[in-house]
């Protein structure tokens, strides 16, 4: 499974502004409502919800929040560059200005493993992350994460 396989172009945004952790899910929640049909509130619960359990922040000034979800048919992948670094309480205490957001349905079982995995294996690769920061565009961004 390639990153391209379910990050299309048009899910990367760039900019976004936010003063919290809880405000960038909130936003990124209403922006996969759009994409997917389902109730930005019912997405932003589910998003709280699994941070409850820990933070998806995973170093590095990456976050990778993701939940399961009943009604959802397919998986959804958007990549969000913050305006601003963003305490996300990561595991490294670093503060977060890349955020990619997953959703899968409840039913996916692998897929949805597999493809947290992929975000994981591609973020890795210790090149990426300035490439991103220097990057201005979703255009950009999205030849960077599938090079």
């Amino acid at each position: 499974m390639k990153l391209q396989d379910f990050l299309p172009s048009e899910n990367i945004v760039v900019g976004v502004q936010a003063g919290s952790k809880d405000q960038v899910l909130r936003l990124l929640a209403e922006i996969a409502s759009k994409k997917c049909g389902l109730a930005a509130v019912d997405i932003s619960k589910g998003l709280l919800d699994r941070e409850r359990l820990g933070s998806t922040g995973i170093g590095d000034g990456i976050a990778i929040p993701h939940a399961r979800f009943e009604e959802l048919r397919e998986p959804l992948c958007l990549c969000a560059k913050l305006a601003k670094p963003l305490d996300f309480d990561a595991m490294d205490g670093q503060p977060v200005d890349v955020v990619i957001l997953l959703l899968s349905p409840a039913n996916a079982g692998r897929d949805g493993l597999n493809m947290l995995s992929c975000v994981a294996r591609k973020f890795r690769d210790e090149r990426i992350l300035p490439k991103i920061g220097q990057a201005g565009s979703a255009e950009e961004i999205y030849a960077i994460l599938t090079s």
